[in-house]
């Protein structure tokens, strides 16, 4: 029996760009026997904030502890602008062996890199270039089931029907002003009580502290819970219990991630935008896994998006008559 594969999910540790590396490479070692190693890139002073192309010998200036040298991988896995200087120089580096794949638009030189799985909404293409709707995840059956488990405790007894919110906030596109986050308590609260359900809530670390803390005060006496921020998030037990998932507009992963369970996902509006993530948007309610949130739990029928598993197949199909 051969050897099984070793993998790499390479990121910066950012939760943005380590669950789509890892969550694209524990679904390559679903399709092939594979021994999946995470790295985390970091680097020596300010180096890792100029562009790739301004860091010419990055094996010498990593930071201590990375593990990232030979020998190589079979499968290089990586996501985020910091992997770039070692992502384009490791064919070179293991002589061809390595099978280099980047997540997300590198906006860098696409030859450099066996495969290049891009979001839909990105538009971009080229030989090497796997467009899919979102992002690589990590969440399966298993995974919810699992988690499902181990919070039954806390979720079993909630009304039905059970609806995540997912909260994201501040980036380069997005915001969650005051304003928005009243606006957005009071439409929440009232869809709840008017279903006769419950919700479970979780912030993200972009989420500002006087748009949570106004959430919080609005919703804090529905039934559900709201995560503290103390011990373990229960976002995957929130996904496997909820029979609806309300997520804002600003994050491509939660959104894909939520689309994922099978559960019928309802974005919600933030301040901003922009032209790529109205794109995202218009794609997974042409897909028929969300819809805009009108202020109701509209629990319409969604089947599972795995776009996930179709990007490992690529990987997998890549590797066939490959030296290991």
């Amino acid at each position: 029996m051969a050897n099984p594969l070793s993998i790499w999910a390479v990121s910066d540790d950012k939760a943005g760009n380590a669950g789509p590396a890892l969550g694209l490479a524990e679904a390559v070692a679903r399709l092939t026997p594979a021994q999946v190693s995470v790295r985390t890139v970091r680097w020596k002073g300010r180096i890792g904030r100029l562009p790739w192309f301004l860091n010419p010998f990055p094996l010498t200036v990593l930071a201590g502890g990375t593990g990232i040298g030979p020998p190589w991988p079979d499968v290089w896995i990586a996501a985020g602008r910091a992997t770039l200087p070692l992502s384009l120089r490791l064919r070179r580096w293991s002589g061809g062996r390595t099978l280099v794949v980047q997540i997300q638009n590198p906006r860098a030189p696409r030859a450099a890199f066996d495969l290049i799985v891009a979001p839909r909404h990105d538009e971009i293409a080229g030989p090497n270039v796997l467009s899919i709707t979102g992002s690589p995840h990590r969440i399966t059956p298993e995974r919810l089931a699992e988690a499902n488990a181990r919070y039954t405790s806390l979720t079993d007894p909630l009304p039905r029907p059970r609806a995540a919110l997912l909260v994201g906030g501040r980036s380069k596109a997005h915001d969650l002003s005051d304003a928005r986050a009243r606006t957005l308590a009071a439409d929440l609260r009232r869809a709840v009580l008017e279903s006769g359900g419950s919700l479970m809530t979780t912030f993200s670390r972009r989420t500002p502290d006087s748009a949570r803390r106004i959430l919080t005060e609005a919703l804090a006496d529905l039934p559900g819970f709201i995560w503290d921020g103390e011990g373990e998030n229960p976002y995957f037990a929130m996904l496997a219990a909820a029979d609806v998932v309300l997520v804002t507009e600003d994050s491509a992963n939660m959104t894909t991630e939520a689309a994922a369970t099978g559960r019928p996902v309802l974005i919600l509006p933030m301040d901003g935008g922009s032209a790529k993530f109205a794109r995202l948007k218009a794609d997974l309610i042409t897909r028929g896994v969300a819809r805009a949130f009108e202020g109701r739990l509209d629990l319409f029928t969604a089947a599972p998006l795995d776009e996930t598993r179709r990007a490992a197949r690529a990987v997998v199909d890549l590797l066939k008559d490959r030296p290991i």
